[in-house]
């Protein structure tokens, strides 16, 4: 075991123990620390996700997109299918699932600026929710998982985080400063998937609660609903990254598509992809606006503090996560196919699905007189989507897939979650030991818990507020350092290019010049890992 480990295993227990005996108390210093981010520094996370949007741009069109993340002649280890599988089930998951009908209908009933319940607030609820959705968590998680398998599989790095530090503070990536980094990136990673596992277990339990009457809906169902989860993803994070975590990434898209086509099918169609088509033309022609939006002059900030700060510390606080899981499975793809595939197709699929499930659920909502909105009130967010489909056809069994599906990206989630949490606490292992990933699997789940017994969902989004704010300003250092060794590799790539194309004498001091400036760009690259296994 390595010290980042112990340190890490150390820091989080003792947060399970102070929730268990003082669960009031972590509530009330959350808040604090939360009210005083979101208001003093919510700008930073702005303008660093935004950062990451414009970064991930010029890695498609800049002179950098022919590199590959691997050695020349490396091929891709999945195929598009599972390849987007993967990120589909890591990125996003369970998150979509609890809002495809939940965010449109608040942002309906309050949208940022639009009257409530118009068909202006509806094109607005729709436009906010694509933006939560869009470019700029899946441009977070491009950045991060861009560096990551650049020096891992370019450069044989060990698959660390702070490995990627190594062109800009050298051999202290290994020390101290290596350690800190990699226990910064745990505790973000910890909280990141624990917020989605509660998420998961709430909305489980109240789908299981909504149909049948005799299961509660309360918080030892949402206890006990964690605890049936946490054995179902030890079972899978037993198997390994190519069997169970390939299968279930399987299973969720097969589903995931199939409740999507259902409600698609069965609603109103041509709406729907008229929905799609406006909602990404506003989508597109209002980003810029949307995303430095601080409110500054109106001073109403519960809609930006309660869901936009809340998304881009939650996708930052992820991308530890989602970032080193993609990069893993992203070996032998060029860095313009990369971030192409990590943005463009998760964000088009995002569209469709909310404009699938949202005016499906605009058009129940207001056939039955605003009862899904009326039962999010009364009974939590979490209702609306089997509130929703409780109108459909054999609701039973539509209900029951869903809850399939729900539980299938819990276990996914928490079974990639393991995997990643036992290579950053293994010295980088690409397939940690098995009794390590059942450590974090008990720890996430003992996370998830004492965070809903602190405080429920708004004390999982006021955890992640706050381990997201450090782990951003290491990832801006990850950007800087990424682009300093990006910048070198390409002008010696060109210079190697040419000295091909000239004549002899030419080419003989090139390849001097050559020599040296390789031998010096590879003293700024992390160590090799002497781990052999792919």
């Amino acid at each position: 075991m390595t010290a980042v480990f112990w340190v890490s295993l150390a820091m989080v227990s003792i947060f399970i123990i102070w929730g268990v005996f003082l669960p009031t108390n972590v509530e009330y210093v959350l808040g604090i620390v939360d009210s005083f981010i979101s208001h003093t520094f919510g700008w930073f996370y702005l303008v660093v996700t935004t950062g990451f949007v414009i970064l991930a741009l010029y890695l498609i069109f800049g002179p950098y997109g022919k590199i590959k993340l691997g050695k020349p002649d490396d091929d891709p280890e999945y195929g598009y299918f599972t390849w987007f599988a993967f990120l589909f089930t890591a990125g996003m998951g369970v998150g979509l699932v609890f809002y495809g009908v939940t965010e449109p209908i608040t942002h309906l009933y309050s949208p940022p600026s639009a009257d409530p319940e118009t068909v202006a607030a509806a094109e607005e609820s729709m436009q906010y929710t694509l933006f939560h959705w869009g470019f700029h968590p899946w441009a977070t998680y491009a950045v991060l998982a861009l560096t990551l398998a650049y020096f891992k599989f370019r450069h044989g790095a060990p698959a660390l985080i702070s490995s990627a530090f190594s062109p800009l503070i050298g051999n202290r990536s290994k020390g101290s400063l290596g350690i800190a980094i990699e226990t910064l990136a745990v505790f973000a990673t910890v909280f990141g998937i624990a917020t989605s596992l509660g998420l998961g277990a709430t909305q489980i339990t109240a789908g299981l609660s909504y149909t049948f009457e005799g299961i509660p809906n309360t918080l030892t169902t949402n206890l006990i609903v964690i605890l049936v989860i946490t054995i179902l993803f030890m079972l899978s994070a037993t198997t390994g990254i190519n069997r169970g975590i390939r299968y279930l990434s399987w299973t969720n898209i097969v589903l995931a598509v199939a409740l999507m086509l259902f409600v698609f099918v069965l609603g109103s169609s041509v709406r729907m992809i008229e929905s799609f088509t406006t909602t990404m033309g506003n989508y597109l022609q209002n980003l810029p606006t949307m995303t430095f939006s601080m409110n500054a002059f109106t001073g109403d900030r519960e809609f930006l503090n309660s869901w936009t700060l809340f998304y881009w510390a939650w996708w930052i606080g992820w991308s530890p996560f989602v970032g080193t899981f993609i990069a893993r499975v992203s070996r032998g793809r060029t860095i313009r196919e990369f971030v192409l595939g990590v943005t463009a197709i998760p964000v088009i699929f995002s569209a469709f699905w909310f404009s699938v499930f949202g005016i499906a659920g605009f058009e129940m909502d207001s056939a039955e007189g605003g009862m899904i909105h009326q039962l999010m009130n009364e009974m939590g967010n979490e209702v609306a989507l089997f509130a929703f489909l409780e109108s459909t056809p054999a609701a039973t069994v539509v209900i029951g897939i869903a809850v399939l599906l729900i539980t299938s990206f819990f276990v996914t989630s928490a079974d990639s979650g393991t995997f990643v949490l036992g290579m950053l606490t293994t010295g980088g292992k690409l397939n940690p030991s098995t009794g390590v990933k059942v450590v974090w699997g008990i720890i996430l789940a003992s996370t998830a818990a004492v965070l809903l017994w602190s405080g429920g969902l708004s004390a999982l989004q006021m955890a992640m507020l706050i381990a997201a704010f450090p782990f951003a300003i290491l990832m801006i250092f990850m950007c800087i350092s990424l682009f300093k060794a990006l910048n070198s590799e390409h002008y010696i790539l060109q210079m190697e290019r040419k000295q091909r194309e000239h004549d002899p004498e030419f080419r003989e001091k090139q390849r001097r010049k050559l020599r040296k400036m390789r031998k010096g760009f590879q003293k700024t690259l992390p160590d090799a890992d002497n781990e052999s296994e792919y």
